[in-house]
């Protein structure tokens, strides 16, 4: 396994530095800017992911005091266009009040507590509760209250729908149930220049897929955050990418890591994957990267592994044996091979480039260039190699995880009612606009339950097969945890930067 390089934030290998240098275009100072997170250790006890009480403990100092994306403008486009945001047990309604006027409210009658919307709304003119038909306007005003006689206690000064703080950012719509929250600015903090060349004012939503997991929301957006997982959960990735010399930097309530594509991983013996694989296929033949061992799908739910010694053995996708000398098997890439494919999706051969890193850095942001060209014309002329080779990825505290670049996925985690061990992992994709087009309808949400596939969203494209391999831990984790002796995890000081970080943001907010 890879080696760490004494007194270094890395792995041995080339740093992300010497990447850039040899950039075959100007790379702008944000990717070569360090801010790294203070020397560990950070341990957490793994209670704060199942004990009920930590649970309501976030509701009451985390989601009612914190700034937290809402919706997108793009999902309320007109006014009286309005959407029910719903976070743990607790529900909001925001709503356009004007032009480029948005409030939001608790979605809750002020009477005896029904929730005024149980979905979105288009072109509203008052929130009429169903229960009593109390009725109130979309800016919040009391308008009708049936047998107001019988209420003397109760007037638009009393009974109005009471405000929440409301923030926007490159179309995203933020909201803070706290009267005395920190400004949305000052929360932020200076972030706009991370997200250049292409901010999100001129992106559109062009895919929503929500899917629910059975387990803790930071469980599930921590399996996002950093590299580290990519040696024994994403196997097909380490050809292409450096995970272990991935870089990882703190900004106020933001964290980056950005991990350079287009180089083999530290973990990888170079011998393996020096060796052409006769009839590759990216979903259907591969080598695994660390064993060499060559995975062959025979259908689905059924893969081939050779050995490298000749040992062969059969076994389904979920790496469970059913015949053969060779009796065990990468379950990531028995998954990979022998699971669900999107619908639509071809077999298809396996193009990875090959040859010396600059070689293959500069191939592949020349073909990513050209795919953009369509799109943003000229502008990507002015791009890095970097912004369209690398994986660039953000995490604006507590719950989002947009994307940097011109890599359009964006991520939202959040607590699904009011279980601790379950929770939605949603991902959208936030494409440009094309050049002197009219801006595209945002796409509708695709839920997926929690036994579906991710497949079952085929407009997810390879991302379906990369978060089935993610996702298979996370069930495991949850119940594994409990199991702990030591009531301690403990996060790796460097390579779990972005986590660390997380934590220690989300202690100092449940303790004020």
């Amino acid at each position: 396994m890879v080696e760490t390089l004494t007194g270094t934030n890395r792995s041995l290998g080339l740093s992300y530095d010497a990447l850039l240098d040899m950039d075959t275009h100007a790379v702008p100072p944000r990717l070569r800017e360090d801010n790294p997170i203070a020397p560990g250790p950070t341990i957490v006890d793994p209670s704060i992911y199942y004990s009920r009480d930590f649970f309501d403990l976030e509701i009451e100092r985390l989601w009612k005091r914190v700034w937290q994306m809402a919706c997108h403008e793009d999902d309320i486009p007109n006014v009286g266009d309005s959407h029910v945001y719903d976070i743990a047990h607790l529900s909001y309604i925001v709503v356009r009040t004007a032009p480029d006027e948005i409030k939001a409210f608790p979605n809750a009658c002020l009477h005896r507590g029904r929730a005024l919307l149980t979905e979105d709304t288009k072109g509203a003119r008052d929130f009429r509760c169903p229960f009593h038909g109390w009725n109130w306007g979309i800016d919040g005003a009391l308008k009708e209250v049936p047998c107001q006689w019988d209420f003397p206690s109760v007037s638009a000064k009393t009974h109005s729908l009471p405000p929440l703080k409301v923030g926007r950012w490159g179309g995203w719509v933020f909201i803070n149930p706290d009267d005395n929250a920190e400004p949305f600015e000052q929360f932020l903090g200076d972030i706009d220049r991370h997200f250049e060349p292409i901010p999100f004012e001129r992106r559109y939503k062009a895919v929503h897929v929500a899917k629910k997991l059975r387990c803790n929301w930071k469980v599930a957006q921590e399996a996002f955050m950093e590299a580290y997982h990519v040696v024994a959960t994403h196997p097909t990735l380490l050809d292409v990418m450096g995970d272990a010399n991935s870089k990882y930097d703190v900004f106020g309530n933001m964290s980056r890591a950005i991990s350079p594509n287009g180089l083999l991983s530290p973990h990888v013996n170079p011998a393996f994957v020096a060796e052409p694989l006769e009839g590759a296929k990216t979903y259907a033949k591969v080598r695994h990267a660390l064993s060499g061992n060559v995975y062959e799908r025979l259908g689905e739910d059924r893969v081939k592994v050779t050995a490298r010694d000749g040992r062969i053995g059969l076994f389904d996708h979920q790496a469970h044996h059913i015949e053969g000398e060779l009796d065990h098997a990468d379950v990531q890439l028995c998954d990979w091979v022998g699971g669900r494919l999107p619908e639509g999706w071809e077999l298809e051969e396996d193009h990875t480039t090959s040859g010396p890193v600059p070689d293959r850095r500069k191939a592949m942001a020349n073909e990513s260039r050209e795919r953009w060209r369509g799109l943003l014309g000229d502008e990507v002329d002015t791009m890095s190699d970097a912004e369209f080779v690398d994986t660039i990825y953000y995490n604006i505290f507590p719950n989002i995880s947009p994307w940097g670049c011109l890599n359009p996925i964006f991520y939202r985690f959040r607590p699904l009612g009011d279980n601790p061990e379950e929770c939605i992992h949603e991902t959208m994709f936030m494409m440009p606009v094309p050049k002197g087009e009219a801006r595209p309808a945002p796409a509708k949400v695709h839920w997926l339950d929690f036994d579906d596939d991710y497949c079952d969203a085929p407009e997810l494209g390879m991302l379906a097969k990369v978060f089935n391999q993610d996702v298979v831990n996370l069930p495991h984790v949850q119940r594994g945890m409990k199991s702990i002796k030591s009531k301690e995890i403990v996060f790796a000081n460097y390579g779990e930067t972005k986590i660390r970080h997380f934590h220690q943001l989300l202690t100092a907010q449940l303790s004020r």
